[in-house]
């Protein structure tokens, strides 16, 4: 007898093969059989009418203080993910001297926008070296698997102190060391390395993240440690400035560890069709044997902007100050009022010397829109703000305001930054079934109080492969293969990521009609009571971590099967 057959869903089974009716069955915390006729189960699952995929393998999250804490790892728990990787961005929590650990969080809390009170409050710092951080984060329970990754920004300050926190050029000496600590990292578990080269990414004073602009020298000798070990993935976010020598650097690291290097590959505005040349990089560096890997965002990056926002239109109306440290409740009584409303609206100044990114969430209003509920992520011209304003006769700020004040105060505006040039997902799409491209991006876990897209799995079954109206969606298949099977096997994750004999038993269990994504909302669940966006959804029935059921309906069962992942895994007889 089988400890758990699922029943007569309908298997999407993580390969690229055809859906099909079949049961599954595990026993302990592995699949044994996919088929008919299997025998009985200590539990049975009965999945007709319902969708039966592997578990979601997110590959980009930045979860390293919250893994301390939250047994769940929410957003992504709830959205049917059974693996995360984190220590993306090169930000993390180790190595750390003492007396260091300050200056990590504030570099968190700046890149990646997690409240720094959180962090503090949260993290019980027991390690100094990066093997020691992975021995504490295998002791803390927990109901989905996390692996991590060595961060350049960690290890800089680590060897260099000071001078690596202001990114000064390394001596020959400082590299090795540097490269001994992220070999050490590897041997330990580490799933890889990341750094970050993006002047976008600064830590809470303002500084860039150590090692944006280290030079080649560094880069090459830190990354040639994922050679020398013999696995690993050399994550890194790029301005790609200049872009033949980014890519430069990043194709000989591969070529030279025969290792892949994953850049974040997203379409710039300044530039629209940019990545159609990054992706053709790719593809010629892959005819040569390379492993320039595109990372790719399944919908574009955007920011939203509400009155519990860490940025919104009326910060820049002096109006709006005094009003910005006020409890919510009573915060949004006052905006309630309409004398206050039209002092807010009345007093804005010339915006004109703003910061290109600034002016655009200060009155970006023709590529601003509601973001509803549920949340539209592929808006046409027509429902921006600008464009409802001239149809009413209104300014947009007005508009603006008045989106905000839905739902309570909370409502909230859509300003998709990265990947929305063109007014539409089109080239999201294409960039997502180019064949050398991983699916990523989520962020999860950062980001708190503008960005929302740990969602990101379950929108690719709800927009790509169901709702989609603007263009071409994509079949199931595909979609399931790509977050499944591809970024773990990318990760060297062998033993999961599709419903075959002898892989890890993470599965979901989908209601695919009534799958459905709320819309964003600002809580303050975080220690030190922090405040994050989350995204609630509906759809998930079951959801299984080595073969056990964490979440049935939505609602955790109790069960914590996760586990650390520790390096390469490979598949079971």
């Amino acid at each position: 007898m089988h400890d758990l057959v699922i029943r007569g869903g309908t298997v999407v089974d993580g390969t690229g093969a055809a859906a099909r009716e079949a049961d599954v069955a595990i026993d302990g915390d592995r699949i044994v059989a996919v088929g008919t006729d299997l025998g009985a189960g200590r539990r049975e699952i009965d999945a007709t009418g319902l969708l039966v995929t592997p578990g979601w393998v997110d590959i980009h999250t930045h979860y390293d203080g919250q893994v301390t804490w939250d047994t769940h790892l929410t957003p992504s728990g709830w959205n049917g993910v059974t693996t995360v990787v984190m220590g993306n961005c090169g930000v993390g929590f180790a190595p750390v001297r003492p007396g260091q650990q300050d200056f990590l969080i504030q570099l968190m809390e700046g890149v990646e926008d997690i409240p720094g009170t959180a962090l503090s409050e949260g993290i019980r710092w027991s390690w100094e070296s990066f093997p020691e951080y992975l021995d504490a984060l295998e002791t803390m329970p927990r109901a989905i698997d996390v692996g991590t990754q060595v961060p350049h920004g960690a290890v800089r300050a680590y060897v260099m102190g000071e001078r690596g926190a202001k990114n000064e050029r390394a001596t020959p000496e400082e590299i090795g060391e540097m490269a001994a600590l992220v070999e050490e990292g590897l041997r330990a578990g580490a799933l890889g390395f990341s750094s970050s080269r993006t002047i976008l990414h600064r830590a809470k004073d303002g500084e860039l993240v150590p090692g944006t602009t280290a030079e080649e020298e560094e880069v090459l000798g830190i990354g040639r440690a994922l050679g020398a070990v013999g696995h690993g993935v050399f994550e890194v976010a790029s301005d790609l400035a200049p872009e033949t020598e980014e890519l430069g650097w990043m194709r000989k690291l591969a070529r030279e560890t025969g290792r892949p290097v994953s850049f974040a590959c997203l379409q710039n505005p300044i530039e629209p069709d940019q990545w159609k040349r990054l992706l053709a990089v790719c593809e010629e560096d892959a005819a040569e044997g390379g492993r320039l890997t595109p990372q790719v965002a399944q919908r574009p990056a955007g920011l939203l902007l509400g009155f519990e926002s860490t940025a919104h239109p009326f910060l820049f109306s002096p109006a709006y100050a005094p009003l910005a440290a006020l409890p919510f409740a009573e915060r949004f009584e006052k905006l309630a009022d309409p004398a206050v409303r039209a002092a807010i609206l009345d007093g804005f100044g010339d915006l004109s010397q703003l910061p290109g990114p600034v002016r655009l969430v200060a009155e970006g209003f023709h590529t601003m829109f509601p973001l509803g509920d549920p949340p539209d992520y592929e808006p046409g011209p027509e429902k921006s703000i600008a464009a409802i304003a001239t149809r009413e006769g209104r300014d947009p700020r007005e508009v603006a305001y008045d989106v905000m004040m839905q739902r309570g105060g909370r409502g909230l505006l859509y300003l998709p930054l990265l990947g929305y040039a063109n007014g539409d997902l089109d080239a999201i799409r294409q960039m997502m079934l180019h064949p050398q491209a991983i699916f990523g991006l989520s962020d999860g876990g950062a980001h708190c109080g503008l960005i929302c897209d740990a969602s990101m799995p379950t929108f690719l079954l709800t927009h790509w492969v169901r709702d989609r109206s603007r263009g071409e969606r994509i079949p199931v298949e595909q979609v399931v293969e790509r977050q499944t099977r591809r970024t773990a096997e990318f990760y060297d994750l062998k033993d999961r990521g599709a419903l075959i004999p002898g892989r890890k038993a993470d599965v979901n269990v989908i209601d695919f009609d009534a799958l459905h994504i709320h819309a964003p909302e600002m809580v303050y669940d975080l220690p030190a009571e922090g405040r994050r966006l989350i995204q609630k959804v509906d759809g998930y029935r079951f959801t299984i971590c080595s073969g056990e059921v964490i979440y049935e309906d939505g609602k955790p069962t109790g069960a914590l099967p996760g586990k650390l992942v520790r390096g390469p895994q490979s598949v079971q007889a």
